[in-house]
């Protein structure tokens, strides 16, 4: 070979090795092979796509509501080692929603669970406005549609899966993953589609959502208890039932409205985070496909609001408790993501307060953590030793709480307080003595924790939106292909029906139903559910029918594909 062809040669194997190295992004984990040529002696350079990640068979979404990293610091210290969850933190979660830098639950759990940054109070639904400068402006035609979550997508996959929260399940952190309206107050219609989404477990509280002709019960008529037991769910009241039972598809409500602090519960009745971990994972996991799992330590939020820190330590060790179990699961079955994390910080706990404003670099640890040892409850359980006159403050605060140093203006604080809110009154005083320091009883803006164990597990600094992505693809689908299986707006998706009309029939308001009419056939498709009635024939579907704020209705192809084809 001449000079010249070599060099030639050269500046061409020069070149593919730029451009080797300028296309390595795309194949961030690509790896470079450079071999030899026999005949010409000169370097070749071969780019090796890199081998898709196996996909994982479990996933574990576990969220300290309100645990900002205050939180976990102060648990730590009264616990006196480190949490289980300090292990696997990886990273930081950025949390601000489309219309506030300061995120409320309802948004942040959308965000998680859909990969799309929502308004203050939507759930698992599109917003109709950004005002956050670093999003992009919604488009006004997609205002308040649904949008698929990773539980749904979980079930498509034919995976078993599962909701655990402490307070009640259609509150909206749990909401978020599994339902769809404009408001998160709509607790109704939220356990309404909870019901028919068909989750295969569910344990918290909320037991007056499901059923009506009880106190701040359902006005719609529906006993949703029947309708679970008729579906082939076990529905269970208590721990030991729980524990006992041997159903593959089971619903537990372990209070009428939200359970107790975990300090404060009757363990009989009530079982902690731990068990329902434990038990949920135990019957998923019989799933050879495997199962989504959402676990929420729901009322570490509600003792930040209080500014209580027992509370705060109580729930967080109890949701510490359960991430160990979780994460033992994980390494033990070798095949599960696990990610836990925080939706927002809330109360701006400090540890030193005003009172330290001099003293700080002396303080000691006892000075913040004996004041909360002697704590027997939370400040939340103050309002039950009380006797019907609260003529024996001092005594309780004494044997309860250690507090022997109460004022006067204490003590008509708490005779004063309104029942359900003695927490507001106490907590406070409480933090006082153990130098704890609190800037606001609502949520605030910072950035909080993220932990990961397993396949997939996400590092560094990280948007609340792109866990919903890190799941679904760690699962093996794209959350965008589910929203098109699940919601079609009847609009456009009655053209695919020949000779089809639609329309809403609202003759019983609090239970509309969507009328597809196709010649002699009318289809029923009830909102809220995953029901399809042809004449005699009734269908389950994947997916739920959802009316939207704007009166736009949303079926699944599944059910557009069945009255296609039915004759």
């Amino acid at each position: 070979m001449n000079l010249r062809k070599q060099k030639l040669i050269n500046i061409i194997l020069s070149f593919l090795l730029v451009l080797s190295i300028l296309i390595s992004p795309i194949y961030a984990d690509a790896a470079s092979k450079t071999t030899v040529n026999k005949s010409t002696k000169a370097p070749v350079v071969k780019i090796v796509k890199p081998v898709e990640q196996k996909k994982v068979r479990n996933v574990i979404f576990m969220l300290g509501d309100g645990m900002g990293i205050s939180h976990t610091t102060l648990s730590r210290w009264y616990k006196g080692s480190n949490l289980a969850m300090d292990e696997i933190v990886t990273g930081l979660i950025r949390t601000y929603g489309a219309d506030s830098v300061i995120t409320d639950s309802a948004p942040a759990a959308t965000a998680f669970a859909c990969g799309v940054k929502s308004d203050d109070k939507f759930i698992g639904v599109y917003p109709d406005k950004i005002t956050v400068p670093t999003e992009k402006a919604v488009d006004e035609k997609d205002a308040y549609k649904p949008l698929a979550n990773v539980l749904e997508g979980a079930k498509l996959l034919g995976k078993s899966t599962g909701l655990v929260s402490t307070c009640q399940t259609p509150h909206a952190s749990p909401a978020g993953f599994s339902s769809h309206v404009p408001n998160r107050s709509l607790y109704y219609d939220i356990a309404m589609q909870q019901v028919y989404q068909g989750i295969d477990v569910v344990f918290g509280g909320g037991k007056q959502y499901l059923v009506s002709n009880v106190q701040n019960g359902r006005k719609d008529g529906n006993n949703l208890i029947e309708v679970l037991k008729n579906m082939g769910y076990d529905f269970v009241e208590d721990t030991q039932a729980m524990r006992n039972t041997k159903a593959n598809k089971v619903w537990g409500m372990f209070a009428d409205d939200s359970m107790d602090f975990d300090m404060d519960r009757d363990p009989a009745k009530q079982p902690s985070l731990l068990e329902m971990t434990q038990k949920s994972i135990n019957i998923l996991n019989r799933n050879k496909k495997g199962f989504f799992l959402f676990v929420e330590g729901s009322e570490i939020d509600w003792a930040s609001h209080a500014n209580d820190p027992i509370g705060v330590i109580g729930d967080t060790l109890a949701f510490d408790k359960a991430v160990k179990y979780a994460l033992d699961f994980a390494k033990m079955d070798g095949n599960t993501l696990v990610i836990v994390v925080s939706d927002h910080d809330n109360g701006g706990l400090s540890i030193g307060n005003s009172s330290t404003n001099s003293t700080y670099s002396s303080l000691p640890l006892s000075r913040v953590v004996d004041p909360l040892k002697k704590a027997k409850y939370t400040a939340n359980y103050v309002e039950k030793l009380l006797n019907a006159d609260r003529s024996n403050i001092v005594e309780v605060m004494r044997d309860y709480y250690g507090i022997t140093d109460l004022t006067q203006d204490e003590i008509d604080a708490i005779k004063n307080a309104k029942s359900g809110s003695f927490n507001y009154v106490v907590g406070p005083i409480i933090s006082k003595r153990a130098s704890i320091g609190w800037t606001t009883t609502g949520h605030a803006g910072t950035d909080v924790a993220l932990y990961a164990y397993g396949p997939y597990a996400p590092k560094g600094l990280v948007q609340n939106t792109d866990l919903a992505n890190v799941m679904a693809k760690a699962m093996g689908f794209d959350l965008k292909d589910v929203n098109d299986k699940l919601f079609i707006d009847i609009e456009k998706g009655i053209n695919l029906i020949p000779n089809a009309t639609s329309k809403l029939d609202t003759t019983n308001a609090a239970n509309p139903v969507l009328e597809i009419t196709k010649g002699n056939i009318k289809a029923q498709l009830p909102i809220n559910t995953n029901i399809l009635k042809i004449g005699d024939k009734q269908y389950k579907l994947k997916g739920i029918t959802i009316l939207s704020k704007n009166k736009r209705v949303y079926v699944s192809k599944e059910a557009l594909d069945i009255i296609y084809g039915a004759k």
